[in-house]
């Protein structure tokens, strides 16, 4: 459960049963859900420390903010973020009520916000049901149950206890705030929260302009940057399929083309700064390098420096992939794509 390989109490519980056991097990011997929650924060705050608090607290202003946007559809905050056994990678979890998606999308797109609407078929105590949820991603992952408008004030109840959800609405959020975190001003925190950029917008927007930056077809027979930045970032992805920092160089090697082509790396890291970790920003800084050293064209002094850094297999592993993305006519990820997996890659390794 912690590590989300299973999101299911029930089967996550016969699994690690039989494991231990070796054969089938009995349900009235399985730990209680609420036993199993209360050992997954354990493991949360023995592993994350301070940084989970810490992402509580933020968690929660940015939980107000959403719901002070979405006010109109009487929003309410439940789960892990209100009872505080977050861990990294855990959503903010609102319930709002509305009879049709039309004004929610509305508040949402206002804000320039991205999300996408799921309708998912579940079956509950023997009655099929469609629950309509809206992924939306921020500085922090969101999932929006939508529920009809006359149950705004229906008793929602806990799979782990069988007792009613905790809820709080806008102004018993607004309380809880300011009794957790006294010494700071809500008012300033939320405005913060509200002028915080999404990282991943922030790469979208430099790498949609790409497109229109044609390549030498000596070089670049495929075409455009986005193009061979995609390519790049496919093959990155067959290599090392969970390494946040490593894919996010492959995709932003390039950036830089569409606002200096006569320095593209220092101009793609002046944009990003703030915005990538030092590894990534290391990788995209001496990209240009690897290409000498996979070619045998480095000098012995720079390979001295370059091999110094714990990542100078990865630089040479970029620059392989850098030089395979280059082909006509292959199929690629889109933007929206690829943002997506890095996405959910950050939402599940925190």
């Amino acid at each position: 459960m912690y590590g989300r390989d299973e999101s299911e109490y029930f089967r996550a519980k016969l699994k690690a049963a039989r494991r231990v056991v070796g054969g089938e097990v009995k349900p009235r011997d399985l730990p209680s859900n609420r036993e199993i929650r209360d050992q997954v924060l354990a493991l949360a705050r023995l592993h994350e420390g301070d940084r989970q608090r810490e992402n509580l607290r933020r968690m929660r202003v940015g939980a107000l903010r959403m719901m002070r946007i979405l006010r109109s559809f009487r929003p309410r905050l439940i789960g892990s973020t209100l009872t505080g056994h977050v861990r990294a990678g855990s959503d903010i979890d609102l319930h709002v009520f509305a009879n049709n998606l039309e004004g929610i999308r509305g508040a949402l797109e206002a804000e320039g916000l991205t999300f996408d609407v799921e309708r998912k078929q579940v079956r509950k105590q023997g009655e099929e049901r469609v629950f309509t949820h809206i992924h939306l991603y921020d500085e922090f992952p969101f999932e929006l149950t939508v529920y009809a408008a006359d149950m705004a004030h229906y008793v929602f109840k806990s799979s782990i206890t069988g007792k009613a959800i905790p809820r709080a609405s806008i102004a018993e959020l607004e309380q809880l705030l300011a009794k957790e975190y006294p010494d700071e001003p809500l008012e300033q925190v939320v405005l913060e929260a509200e002028n915080r950029l999404d990282r991943f917008q922030v790469y979208e927007s430099l790498l949609l302009p790409l497109e229109r930056v044609k390549e030498s077809r000596e070089y670049h027979p495929e075409g455009d940057a986005l193009y061979h930045s995609l390519q790049v970032f496919d093959l990155a992805r067959d290599e090392q399929p969970h390494d946040e920092e490593f894919l996010l160089a492959a995709l932003l090697h390039d950036v830089g083309k569409a606002i200096d082509r006569s320095d593209h790396a220092a101009a793609g890291l002046e944009a990003l700064e703030g915005f990538i970790t030092e590894r990534t920003a290391w990788l995209i800084e001496h990209h240009m390098e690897g290409h000498l050293l996979i070619e045998g064209r480095l000098g012995a002094r720079a390979r001295r420096r370059l091999a110094a850094s714990a990542d100078f297999d990865n630089l040479r592993l970029l620059a392989e992939c850098d030089d395979a993305g280059r082909q006509r006519g292959v199929e690629a990820p889109d933007v929206e794509e690829a943002l997506d997996y890095l996405r959910e890659l950050a939402r599940m390794c925190g």
